[in-house]
């Protein structure tokens, strides 16, 4: 382990935290400074010379900020002579632009990944990309974890029958199919449309649903607007409870109010973005750990050893 070792930005330092508690061994030192203007300024405090790096970073809020320090970080590595350096992302931003969907407008997701790969990222660690096809935006090697396993764990144990898994929309069909079909269950589409970003109005449920316990699945809710459309309209086709569970709980602008106000009964997330003051504070929304999912693929990826089966 000693040609091994792990780094922290500072945009989960919680989180990382625990995935070296499960690894039981430190973190890395390094100090972050700022010039008056603004400008950060990376020292790192360890030797990393002919080392195995991995540097735990979630580009969330502040996402520019969080994203800068991640390369800054990649380029001080390469530039003290690390063998490899990985860069773990357990919420990778930007990923929703991953497509041109109006003229004149940038595939920021694949930027990102350009930028990663410039600054000397050698390996990508990320977990529940928006869209799958943004591995295809690198030329080094991407592990995408999926939270899957510990969400299902937590559904087992606390939904029993009458369960029915609720997609927010077409585009998550195939991992609301995965989950139902793993937990025995049955499947419901809510018919979403999108009238301006961040904005969303649920128009139908396609499936029955009366009588049921709905769990809404999503990669990641960030005003929860879609989220709490769909809740409205289960209500109205008679669902028994209305839960919701996703990967990345980015929870900006009114999210929390719209939550609290909604027909959801509890939220559950993990912790790839720690949760704002009032997140925390809201009594349905419930936190589970990552960690040892991916302090798994990390000791994994060092040792060389398969990843595959944490693709579940």
């Amino acid at each position: 382990m000693e040609d091994f070792i792990i780094f922290s930005g500072n945009s989960n330092p919680e989180l990382s935290k625990k995935i070296c508690d499960y690894l039981d061994m430190p973190l890395g030192g390094e100090k972050l400074k700022r010039f008056s203007d603004g400008e950060i300024q990376i020292e790192i405090d360890e030797n990393v010379r002919k080392r195995d790096v991995f540097i735990i970073q979630s580009t969330c809020a502040p996402v520019n900020e969080n994203l800068m320090e991640l390369l800054l970080m990649i380029d001080a590595m390469k530039r003290a002579s690390a063998t490899r350096v990985t860069a773990v992302m357990p919420y990778y931003g930007y990923a929703r632009q991953d497509k041109k969907v109006a003229p004149r407008v940038p595939i920021s997701a694949k930027l990102v990944a350009d930028l990663l790969t410039v600054a000397g990222a050698t390996r990508i660690i990320t977990m529940d990309l928006h869209a799958g096809q943004i591995q295809g935006f690198f030329n080094i090697p991407v592990d995408n974890l999926f939270a899957a396993s510990v969400l299902i764990d937590y559904m087992r144990k606390n939904f029993n029958a009458d369960l029915m898994i609720i997609s927010p929309d077409a585009g998550g069909v195939e991992r609301a199919r995965a989950f139902a079909k793993r937990l025995n269950a049955g499947l419901a589409i809510i018919d979403k449309r999108r009238d301006a970003p961040n904005e969303a109005k649920a128009m139908a449920v396609i499936g029955d649903v009366e009588g049921k316990v709905a769990v809404i699945l999503d990669d990641m809710v960030d005003t929860a607007g879609t989220l709490t459309e769909a809740a409205a309209a289960l209500t109205e086709k008679g669902a028994k409870e209305i839960h919701a569970c996703c990967a990345h709980a980015v929870l900006s602008g009114p999210a929390i109010e719209r939550i609290e106000n909604s027909a959801l009964k509890t939220m559950v997330v993990t912790d790839t973005i720690p949760l704002q003051i009032n997140a925390q504070a809201c009594e349905k929304v419930k936190v589970l750990s990552i960690a040892a999912l991916v302090g798994e693929a990390i000791i994994r990826s060092h040792m060389g050893d398969s990843v595959t089966s944490l693709f579940v």
